[in-house]
């Protein structure tokens, strides 16, 4: 006899939306945009920081006044700044209920550990799109190994963009259904459209351009391509009837054409690994790239566990 199905951790309606922050600007862009989402579901927000104090104090050696001052120092640190958070996030939605946590754990573990029993985890992207300083480990840690469904924010520039669509990238795979599940209910609850987006690479035609009619070729297979998306969305849009869809399907890579959606979308969702993945990667190209430079808040699907 099997046993009945565990109720998602991430849907039961006590999962608090949770904001990860530090002193960054875009960490307080992150507490708005989850302090709006948080209100608008009725959700508790947890607001959480992890100083990673017992590393530091360890790295400094053993002179115990030093140490004892430095974490204080530190603790001090967290608390005002998750009473800052606290201010913003109940002035961007009057009535929310807010939790806080300063934890000495180092921030990316406490927000994976977090984010196991979160609706939705939320942390905030780099500042800036070009060069080095928009490689982030905790940015990386979080977005590829927290379970559930992790947004980041970069900015506020999104937010006048209520009537925009969510918009979703579909490439076929088991993770990337996760990501169109995900992105009906967002666009659901925003009463909001949804634009699924589906482009598979142009490189194999061009190989061969010039020996072979790449024109018929490639009718042949936006049509293939085509009955593809519309099988991936059929029971998703019976389960949200009230969802408007439109499709994008496109003979292009994925990252510049998502790219470009973001700069017209409230959302844009995508699964943690496309097709080319492998359990052992980070995060895939594609989401890689999104998490860094879109325009938009980028939602990144795990899949469930089960």
């Amino acid at each position: 006899m099997s046993s009945p199905k565990t109720l998602d951790p991430h849907s039961v309606s006590t999962a608090p939306i949770v904001v990860g922050i530090d002193d960054s600007p875009a960490a307080m862009s992150a507490v708005r945009w989850a302090a709006e989402t948080a209100g608008a579901r009725g959700r508790e927000l947890l607001i959480a920081h992890g100083t990673n104090v017992n590393v530091i104090v360890g790295v400094m050696g053993t002179f115990s006044s030093v140490n004892a001052e430095v974490e204080q120092s530190i603790q001090s640190f967290g608390a005002d700044l998750v009473t800052r958070a606290q201010d913003v996030a109940e002035k961007t939605s009057p009535g929310l209920t807010v939790r806080t946590e300063v934890s000495p754990a180092h921030p990316a573990r406490l927000l994976i550990d977090l984010s196991a029993t979160a609706h939705l985890m939320v942390i905030g992207g780099p500042a800036e799109r070009r060069g080095l300083n928009r490689i982030g480990s905790i940015l990386v840690s979080v977005a590829s190994q927290a379970e559930g469904s992790v947004v980041v924010v970069r900015d506020d520039r999104s937010a006048d963009r209520q009537s925009a669509p969510v918009v979703v990238g579909v490439d076929g795979s088991p993770v990337s259904d996760a990501a169109v599940g995900a992105a009906f209910y967002e666009a659901s609850v925003r009463k909001a459209p949804l634009v699924a987006v589906h482009t598979w690479s142009d490189m194999y035609l061009a190989r061969y351009s010039g020996f072979v009619d790449t024109t018929i070729e490639a009718a042949q297979t936006t049509e293939a391509e085509r009955a593809l998306l519309v099988q991936r969305l059929a029971g998703w849009q019976e389960q949200y009837p009230d969802v408007q869809v439109s499709r994008d399907i496109q003979l292009a890579g994925p990252i510049d054409h998502l790219l470009s959606w973001s700069e017209r979308a409230q959302l844009v969702v995508v699964g943690s690994r496309g097709r080319g993945g492998f359990a052992g990667m980070l995060l895939g190209s594609t989401s890689n790239a999104l998490v860094q430079r879109a325009s938009c808040p980028v939602m990144v699907v795990h899949p469930s566990k089960d």
